[in-house]
């Protein structure tokens, strides 16, 4: 997707993060991996970004390239920037990075599970960080841990306890106190309940939601549920196969969906209110993402899709105030 021109709906010194024309691949024997092309977003300072898409559009390769923790090999990164508080961190030394990463930028990952040390007790992971990005005494750190502790919801007195003598949602709430502990800008959020019951993904998306107005954060997060972008997002970003096909504020985008991907997925939701037999589904499967599709890569799955979609690769065009889809088919139907 082309680079959109959101520089009049956004104030420059509000904003936190943008990303322009971001293309990682991995490149393995089997071929090149098209992880994400040509990608662009832009966060403000206080905002909520969720970013929605299927497994394999690149969502979580897009905030691992944030990260700067894109494996490499096989990843490349082959063209963009990653502007945060107007610096490229694809430009910084790996030693900048790592005081960028926890201190200024941190990341919730999927799994708890595989995110904790199970040698160390909960207290000392999370002194660990904070030492890393303040000048304080480990006795200092370590009282500072027993805080955020306290903060996500844990007694103090469990400080002292290993990973493994934590329930799931324990173990994330963990997870949040450690990505919370030296007060970053961003915290990017992979999925972070996909490993949890319900009643407890609730429980730590709430916790999130507080935590997150409490420190005054921006945040990224990256699901596939369109009920948690609806209760915790301001703006959301929709991906297909490396491409953010649909940006807009959250009350535009599900008050009127405009890309036939966003449209799709809306419809695939179940509606309790009425009665039918089968979902609504999107025709086919993703791409194979060696392989992408000529022009829009959406095109083999449309059902709006006409022949100059399968040649020609479409730009975000501004359909309305702050709500950009990069759809041609539907841009020519709003006389845009």
């Amino acid at each position: 997707m082309e680079r959109p021109n959101m520089e009049r709906n956004e104030n420059k010194t509000d904003l936190l993060l943008e990303v322009r024309d971001l293309t990682i691949q991995y490149v393995t024997d089997s071929g090149t991996v098209h992880a994400v092309e040509g990608l662009n977003l832009r966060l403000g300072r206080g905002e909520t970004l969720g970013f929605v898409g299927e497994t394999g559009a690149g969502k979580t390769t897009t905030a691992l390239g944030i990260m700067r923790l894109i494996p490499s090999p096989p990843g490349v990164v082959r063209s963009g920037e990653i502007l945060f508080e107007g610096e490229d961190l694809l430009r910084k030394s790996e030693a900048e990075m790592r005081t960028v990463r926890g201190g200024k930028i941190a990341m919730i990952f999927q799994d708890p599970m595989t995110s904790l040390n199970p040698v160390m007790t909960v207290d000392r992971q999370i002194a660990e960080m904070i030492r890393l990005h303040r000048n304080v005494s480990e006795a200092e750190a370590l009282r500072q841990a027993g805080d955020m502790l306290e903060l996500v919801g844990i007694r103090r007195e469990r400080m002292h306890d290993y990973p493994h003598q934590f329930s799931g949602g324990m173990k994330q709430r963990v997870v949040i106190a450690i990505a919370l502990a030296c007060d970053p800008g961003l915290l990017i959020a992979d999925e972070p309940t996909t490993a949890l019951d319900v009643t407890i993904q609730a429980q730590v998306l709430e916790l999130m939601k507080k935590l997150k107005q409490q420190f005054g954060a921006s945040m990224i997060l990256i699901t596939h549920d369109l009920g948690i972008v609806a209760d915790i997002c301001d703006k959301v970003a929709i991906m297909y196969a490396g491409r953010v096909v649909e940006y807009a504020d959250k009350r535009s985008l599900y008050s009127n969906p405009l890309h036939p991907y966003t449209i799709g997925l809306f419809k695939s939701v179940p509606d309790l209110e009425e009665d039918v037999e089968e979902l609504a589904v999107i025709p086919g499967l993703m791409p194979d993402p060696m392989e992408l599709p000529s022009g829009c890569t959406f095109h083999p799955r449309c059902s709006m899709a006409e022949e100059s979609c399968s040649r020609v690769r479409p730009e975000a065009v501004e359909l309305e105030p702050g709500h950009f889809v990069a759809c041609p088919v539907r841009a020519r139907m709003m006389g845009r």
